[in-house]
C-alpha cells in the first residue's frame, strides 16, 4: 500500500484525526535525524525502543478504541512511568484472531502496552519497518503531546506479524524531542 495513503487511513480511524498532524512527509529512512533515526528505524517495538531511550518503563494511556468484529483500534499515549512525560503517540489496528485468547484479552484490558504483552506471552513476532514520516504537529497532537503547533516530530509506519501472519498495523510518532548538536 501507499505509505501516504496507509498514514491517512490509520489517522482517520478516530475523530480529529486530521486536526493531529499539520502535515506528514514520507523521508527515506537513512534521511532520518537522530535521535529519531534510533527511535524509529528498527524492527524492535516501540516499547523496547523508547523504554531504553527514556531510561524509563512505559506506561499505555489509551485515549479512544474501538473493535468491530475481531478488528480491535486503539488511539494511544505511552508516557513514562517515572514522571508521565508523553514520549510517544499512536493509533493500531489490530486483527486479534491472530493471537491467542488470553493474549487478546490482554490487549482489550488496555494495562500493558502492546509491545511488552506480545513479548510476555513470548508471541512469536516480527516488526516489519513500513516507512518513515516527518510530521508537524497539529492542535490535536500538540495538545496530548505537550508541544507547540508546527513543532517537527518523527514517526513511522510498521506491520506486526504475529505467527508469520500480519496482524497489527502501526502509526507511531514520537514526541518531540530536545537534542544536543
Amino acid at each position: 500500500m501507499n505509505p501516504t495513503a496507509e498514514f491517512r487511513n490509520l489517522i482517520s480511524l478516530f475523530p480529529e484525526g486530521d486536526e493531529l498532524f499539520g502535515g506528514a512527509e514520507y523521508i527515506p529512512a537513512v534521511l532520518t535525524p537522530e535521535p529519531y533515526k534510533r527511535l524509529l528505524v528498527h524492527d524492535r517495538h516501540m516499547t523496547v525502543a523508547m523504554e531504553e531511550f527514556h531510561r524509563s518503563p512505559v506506561v499505555v494511556k489509551v485515549l479512544d478504541r474501538k473493535l468491530e468484529g475481531n478488528i480491535y483500534s486503539r488511539k494511544i499515549l505511552l508516557k513514562r512511568s517515572d514522571d508521565g512525560a508523553v514520549v510517544q503517540f499512536a493509533v493500531m489496528r489490530f486483527d486479534l484472531d491472530m493471537v491467542l485468547p488470553a493474549v487478546r484479552d490482554e490487549i482489550l484490558s488496555e494495562r500493558t502496552p502492546l509491545g511488552r504483552i506480545l513479548i510476555n506471552y513470548n508471541v512469536f513476532r516480527f516488526v516489519d519497518l513500513g516507512a518513515i514520516f516527518r510530521v508537524t504537529a497539529g492542535p490535536v497532537f500538540g495538545r496530548l503531546c505537550g508541544c507547540a503547533m508546527g513543532e517537527v516530530t518523527y514517526g513511522r509506519l510498521a506491520t506486526i506479524f504475529c505467527n508469520q501472519h500480519p496482524a497489527v498495523d502501526l502509526l507511531e510518532a514520537a514526541a518531540p524531542l530536545e537534542w544536543p548538536s
